[in-house]
C-alpha cells in the first residue's frame, strides 16, 4: 500500500467526523487529491440554509423505513462525493483524472457524478450495499479499489 493512500484515507475519517447526519455509522468523508495534493474535500450533510438531521432531532430516512442502499433522494443529506465535487467547482478546480477517497463505497447516484466529473480512480473504506454502482464504475473505466485490498 502507498503511504499516500493511507495518509488521504486516515484523513477522510477526520473529515467525516464533520457531518451532520444524525447516523454516527453514517459519517461519510470524502477528498479528491490530484498529485498528492488535496483539491477538494466534503463530508455529507444537508445544503445550505437547510436544516440537518440534527438539528431537526431525526433521521427522515429512519423516520419513514427507508432501507440504506435504496431511494437516496428521500434524504436531507448532500452526500460528501457530491459536496467534494461541488466544492471543487465553486472554487474552479477541474478533477479531471483525479483521485476520490471516500470512507464508504460510493453510491449510484454518486457514482454517476464521480464519472461524468472525470475522476478516474477512487478508493473506498467500507462498503455499501449498491451492486450497480460498482457496474458503473467498471463500464466507465473508473478505477475503484477498496482500501482493505491496497494494503
Amino acid at each position: 500500500m502507498d503511504k499516500w493512500d493511507k495518509r488521504f484515507m486516515d484523513m477522510t475519517e477526520h473529515i467525516g467526523s464533520w457531518s451532520s447526519c444524525y447516523k454516527e455509522d453514517r459519517h461519510v468523508g470524502a477528498i479528491i487529491v490530484r498529485n498528492k495534493r488535496i483539491i477538494a474535500t466534503g463530508y455529507n450533510g444537508a445544503p445550505q440554509g437547510i436544516k440537518s438531521c440534527v438539528d431537526k432531532g431525526e433521521c427522515l430516512r429512519q423516520k419513514l423505513g427507508i432501507p440504506s442502499g435504496t431511494m437516496q433522494e428521500i434524504c436531507y443529506a448532500v452526500h460528501a462525493e457530491q459536496n467534494a465535487i461541488i466544492q471543487a467547482a465553486r472554487v474552479g478546480s477541474s478533477v479531471e483524472g483525479c483521485t476520490l477517497y471516500c470512507t464508504h463505497q460510493p453510491c449510484v447516484i454518486c457514482a454517476k457524478i464521480i464519472i461524468n466529473s472525470g475522476i478516474s480512480r477512487v478508493v473506498y473504506k467500507e462498503g455499501y450495499p449498491d451492486k450497480f454502482s460498482m457496474q458503473l464504475f467498471k463500464e466507465a473505466n473508473v478505477l475503484i479499489q477498496k482500501y482493505s485490498d491496497l494494503e
